[in-house]
């Protein structure tokens, strides 16, 4: 656990020195925190769009939308990290800017799965929006956690499937997938002697790792969870140790 947390720390420094020359442009040009997390958020709203439009407008081998909307999930997820320098290159920071980062992280999520599960959904890949779904569950858990636990006094980080490593993950796999179709078609299919039904399509190589994301997150959550419970407990005991001496 604390080699991943290394390893994440030290990406994250990477990142930031790439960023922050963008962020004091951003500082020079007045923007806040809040208005970079907004930012954020509506082009979230933008990715939910992009497959709603890909639902509605175009047919099941159109995986175009799905690349698009890959790349701005991406860019979407930029924002998270550009809203938190901007507050700390800004002398900026502050308890609600914090709390509005939070919420606003958490509807971007929400909207984001609901316009994959709607293109899903709408092309008639059930197994894969309810796999979809069962990625928000996990994700909101993974989120809510965290947040019970510090309200409870305890810190409660780490894990395989946080929210810089789902936004990463869906995001070029759809990027990923858009560009595949654009080679061999959205409507490939593979198939294997003795089996009726295709292993493989061109779409698996976006709904593969959401299933991923599907179990990986409910396990972080669930982690989260054990991890808390025995820090409780060890405070809860420590508690009761002072009681008694005293």
């Amino acid at each position: 656990m604390e080699q991943q947390t290394s390893l994440r720390t030290h990406l994250q420094l990477s990142i930031y020195r790439v960023i922050d020359p963008v962020v004091k442009v951003f500082i020079k040009l007045g923007l806040t925190p809040n208005i970079v997390t907004s930012i954020g958020f509506v082009l979230n709203v933008g990715v939910a769009i992009i497959f709603i439009l890909g639902a509605e407008e175009g047919n099941r081998g159109d995986l175009s939308y799905v690349g698009w909307a890959g790349a701005l999930i991406l860019f979407a997820g930029l924002f998270d990290m550009l809203d938190g320098q901007v507050a700390r290159l800004g002398n900026m920071k502050s308890t609600f800017g914090a709390l509005y980062d939070s919420v606003l992280d958490r509807y971007s999520e929400l909207i984001m799965f609901l316009g994959i599960c709607y293109y899903l959904v709408g092309h008639h890949y059930f197994l894969s929006s309810i796999f979809a779904f069962i990625a928000l569950m996990g994700s909101m858990m993974v989120s809510y956690v965290r947040a019970r636990a510090e309200g409870l006094g305890i810190e409660c980080k780490g894990g395989l499937m946080q929210r810089p490593e789902r936004v990463v993950t869906i995001g070029l796999c759809a990027i990923l997938c858009g560009i595949t179709s654009f080679y061999i078609g959205g409507d490939y299919k593979l198939y294997v002697p003795a089996i009726k039904f295709h292993i493989f399509d061109t779409m698996s190589i976006f709904t593969i790792p959401i299933v991923g994301v599907a179990i990986l997150t409910n396990i972080t959550a669930f982690k989260r969870l054990l991890d808390a419970k025995k820090a409780l407990l060890e405070k809860d005991n420590n508690a009761r140790g002072i009681k008694d001496r005293l």
